[in-house]
């Protein structure tokens, strides 16, 4: 897969750019399949929040707002009752996978339970893009303080890339740069801190950051 893991989505043209580099071809020609899974396990999100993501406009910075060819929904914890014969051609359809926040270990449960996950290194000409927990899950660990739901057992995450984020830098009280060095230091792998107008671009293990904005890469 081509990854797009950014904070707050396509907030800027340098990202926007990056995606239909990715894609090989324009927005408004692609197909893209929305999942919003991950903010049913979020104490902050809810039917309001998932209505908002994929309802809104065009010219919105949401991603159901950037005019895409076509776009549809997929629901993570439907698809046991669905079946593979079905929603598995839906995925390998879509030129991108578009992957909204929330909490990443209640992701990362359903990327497992549903099978996602282990389709996943099949998509080989897919785009992923992620908004917060749709980039933190695919990281090996996300750290105890972004761990909202109830039922998780650990912070660790998928591990499809080798470096953790840190997310909205500075969009709130608590995510400054001294909190972001904090997390970083316990983590044992690299990770960056990326704020609303930055994303971090992964192609065939290469690592590019696009921004606009303020960010911060951490080593170990």
């Amino acid at each position: 897969m081509r990854l797009l893991l950014t904070s707050g989505g396509v907030t800027n043209p340098s990202i926007r750019s990056a995606l239909e580099d990715l894609l090989g071809k324009p927005i408004a020609e692609s197909r893209a399949l929305l999942i919003p899974t991950a903010q049913w396990g979020h104490p902050l999100c809810g039917p309001e929040s998932v209505s908002r993501s994929v309802a809104a406009g065009p010219g919105s910075q949401s991603f159901a707002g950037l005019g895409w060819g076509s776009l549809g929904v997929l629901e993570l914890t439907a698809l046991p009752s669905v079946g593979a014969d079905r929603w598995v051609p839906w995925v390998r359809e879509a030129d991108v996978l578009l992957v909204d926040g929330g909490d990443a270990a209640y992701l990362c449960h359903w990327m497992r339970e549903s099978g996602l996950a282990g389709v996943l290194p099949s998509l080989k000409d897919t785009v992923w893009v992620g908004v917060s927990a749709g980039s933190m899950v695919l990281t090996p660990r996300v750290g105890d303080s972004f761990v909202e739901w109830p039922s998780a057992t650990d912070d660790r995450t998928l591990g499809v890339v080798g470096f953790s984020v840190f997310p909205h830098l500075n969009a709130f009280p608590e995510n400054t740069m001294a909190q972001a060095e904090r997390w970083a230091e316990g983590l044992g792998v690299p990770s960056y801190a990326i704020d609303e107008q930055t994303a971090i671009r992964v192609v065939g293990g290469a690592v590019e950051v696009v921004s606009e904005g303020e960010w911060r890469r951490f080593g170990v």
